[in-house]
């Protein structure tokens, strides 16, 4: 109950009944006063309940053969396809900014059926792996394990008769997480969808002695609208039909809990929910579910709106990029991969300053 009339030239004291305040589950004003932790940046930063870490983020990387090579990607402002020994510079300059760990696509025109491109030994992601490796011993490279950049269809497996085939197309998503490895990469990361990739990669990683190699499975990957840019920028979009049939519906979430659960047996050691901000109800009901660490993909569409606006001077790049990192955490994720990384890093070191 609010009691008190309005004063005329000094301090208006408004009264709330402490009983009712209890009642309707809120503290008792004036002696609650949750505003006394917002007063000002100290306190506000020392009670934050969700912080995000330059060591939280992953760069997404994308190589291309050759030496010297640098090509902008017009959808994907202030991010290129490099060759590897540039790549090997970017990894040097990121890392001093703190983000330790990249997540490599090959991107290649030389592209067939059986996408020959994706397992062969010094191909664009298998020599930027070891150049990065060489450059930047410390950072952890992660590959991106599917076959769309390599296909001559754009799809992610083997195509029979005008079907993806699903069990064709392990063996072949296995040989390229195995020639990851021998390249040097840390973590190898499936995004196809394929059922059972995760344990046909791990076996095969295994069978070769690569036992110490993680796998972080794209476990719930969702048909999503917002991976346009980054299909322009690998040359990987499907040239018939659409991935629905094995990507995951958008609205559904008990699925993607299944997904997870059958990933983790087949010996996955992270799982990864993308995109992210449309799905951090997926995110957080991943964390909920699994004990393994949960990955995030902040996903090229979702990197390229922010952009346009904060180009157009509709919203300010940086508190909107660092916002939806924060939600991204909050959700439950891990681990999150973001084109923002390096910027993001800088600004969280700004701001801890």
């Amino acid at each position: 109950m609010v009691s008190g009339a309005p004063g005329r030239g000094r301090y208006n004291r408004v009264v709330i009944d402490a009983t009712s305040a209890t009642a309707a589950g809120v503290g008792a004003f004036p002696q609650v006063r949750p505003r006394r932790l917002r007063v000002t940046a100290g306190i506000r930063r020392l009670v934050r309940e969700t912080r995000v870490s330059p060591d939280q983020l992953v760069l997404p990387a994308f190589a291309v053969a050759g030496r010297g090579v640098e090509q902008p990607i017009e959808a994907l402002a202030g991010q290129r396809r490099q060759s590897p020994d540039l790549l090997a510079e970017t990894a040097a300059r990121v890392a001093a900014a703190g983000v330790r760990a990249m997540l490599v696509f090959g991107v290649t025109d030389d592209k067939d059926p059986a996408a020959s491109a994706a397992y062969e030994a010094g191909a664009p992601a298998q020599a930027a792996v070891a150049a990065i490796k060489e450059a930047v011993p410390d950072m952890v490279v992660i590959t991106d394990v599917c076959l769309c950049g390599y296909t001559d269809h754009g799809h992610c497996g083997v195509v029979v008769d005008g079907r993806v085939h699903n069990d064709l197309s392990l063996e072949l998503l296995a040989r390229t997480a195995v020639s990851h490895a021998e390249a040097g990469a840390d973590i190898v990361a499936p995004s196809d969808m394929m059922d059972g990739r995760v344990g046909a990669i791990r076996a095969a990683l295994d069978a070769e002695g690569h036992e110490d190699v993680a796998v972080l499975s794209y476990a719930a990957k969702y048909a999503s609208a917002f991976y346009g840019p980054f299909r322009e920028a690998v040359g990987s979009a499907p040239s018939t039909g659409d991935r629905r049939g094995y990507q995951m519906d958008p609205p559904t979430i008990r699925e993607a809990l299944r997904e997870i659960a059958q990933d983790e047996l087949e010996g996955a050691d992270m799982v990864m929910v993308k995109p992210a901000a449309t799905y951090l109800d997926v995110i957080a009901a991943a964390r909920a579910a699994s004990e393994l660490p949960v990955a995030a993909y902040q996903v090229s569409g979702e990197y390229a709106m922010l952009k346009a606006a904060a180009a157009r001077g509709w919203l300010d790049e940086r508190e909107a990029a660092l916002e939806t990192l924060t939600a991204i955490v909050r959700a439950g994720a891990d681990v999150v991969i973001t084109y923002f990384a390096e910027d993001a890093a800088g600004w969280l070191q700004e701001a801890s300053a």
